[in-house]
C-alpha cells in the first residue's frame, strides 16, 4: 500500500519514490524543523524510509550477528516488550543515517549548549564526535531496534549512556498505525522548573521520523534560558506488533 506525500513539493510522490537517504534528508526544510525543536522539544521530518527499507528491518531483528545485546524490558522494569542494540559494523541504511542527519543538527545542538551555559561543543562530523566518545570509554553503538507486541509498553525515560551526550536523536516507525498494530503512540514529557509535567502524543506514520531531545534543552523565559527536563515513551499496545529503529548518535559506556 502506498501513501502520498502531503508535504509541499511532495503531492503525487509516494514513500516508495523517495530517493536516496541523503537527499531525503537534504530535501527537509532544517530551519523549520530548528524551529519546532526550539518551540517543542521534537520536529517531526515526514517519511524518510521507504516499505521496503522498513520491512527489511523488521525481518532482519531476529538475526543474532547483528546485534550486540538483547534487552527484555520487563526485567528491568522499563515496560513490556525488547529491544537490540546493533553491533559495530551498522548496517548501511543505518550508517547513512547516522551520518547524514548529524551534521544537520549540529549548528542547534551548539546553539543549545551555549544557551544552556554547558561547555562542551560538538565537531561538524559525527566520525569526530564517534571519536570522542569513544575517549571517554563509550565504545558500544547505541542504534537499536525495538519491538512491542500486545499488551506492551515503554516506561518514559532517557537514552544517555555516559557522560557525553548528544543532545538530539531520531525514532522512525517501521510498522503502520491502524494496519499492523493499534494503540503504541509515541509519548514525549517536558518538565519545566516548579511546574507539573506537560506531555504530548506525536503522531507517526510508517516510515517517519521524529527528532526530539535526548535530555535537556533550552528554554526562553522572562530571565533568560532555563532547562526543561524531556522524556519518551511508547503507550500501551492494544493489538497487533509495532516496531521502531532508534537512531542515537552518541555511543555506550
Amino acid at each position: 500500500m502506498s501513501s502520498l506525500l502531503l508535504s509541499s513539493g511532495g503531492v503525487g510522490k509516494t514513500r516508495e519514490d523517495l530517493g536516496s537517504v541523503e537527499a531525503r534528508l537534504a530535501g527537509l526544510d532544517w530551519d523549520s524543523l530548528h524551529g519546532d525543536l526550539d518551540t517543542r522539544g521534537y520536529a517531526l521530518t515526514g517519511p524518510l524510509l521507504n516499505a521496503e527499507e522498513c520491512d527489511r528491518l523488521i525481518e532482519d531483528y531476529d538475526r543474532e550477528e547483528l546485534y550486540r545485546s538483547r534487552v527484555i524490558m520487563k526485567r528491568h522494569n522499563f515496560g513490556l516488550g525488547e529491544y537490540r542494540y546493533f553491533s559495530y559494523p551498522l548496517p548501511e541504511l543505518i550508517v547513512r543515517l547516522r551520518a547524514t542527519a548529524y551534521p544537520y543538527l549540529v549548528p542547534l545542538a551548539n546553539r543549545w549548549a551555549e544557551q544552556m551555559k554547558q561547555e562542551q561543543r560538538f565537531p561538524h562530523k559525527l566520525e569526530r564526535f564517534l571519536s570522542d566518545c569513544h575517549a571517554q570509554g563509550q565504545v558500544r553503538p547505541t542504534p537499536l531496534i525495538l519491538r512491542y507486541g500486545e499488551g506492551d509498553y515503554n516506561c518514559l525515560h532517557q537514552d544517555l549512556y555516559g557522560a557525553t551526550v548528544f543532545p538530539m536523536q531520531l525514532a522512525l516507525l517501521l510498522s503502520e498505525p491502524g494496519v499492523d498494530f493499534e494503540g503504541g503512540e509515541f509519548v514525549l514529557t517536558e518538565q519545566r522548573p516548579r511546574m507539573q509535567s506537560r506531555a504530548e502524543v506525536v503522531p507517526l506514520r510508517r516510515g517517519d521520523a521524529v527528532i526530539f531531545s535526548v535530555n535537556e534543552r533550552p528554554f526562553a523565559g522572562t530571565r533568560g534560558f532555563y532547562r526543561v527536563k524531556m522524556r519518551h515513551g511508547v503507550s500501551r499496545i492494544r493489538r497487533g506488533s509495532r516496531h521502531t529503529l532508534g537512531v542515537i548518535f552518541h555511543d555506550a559506556a
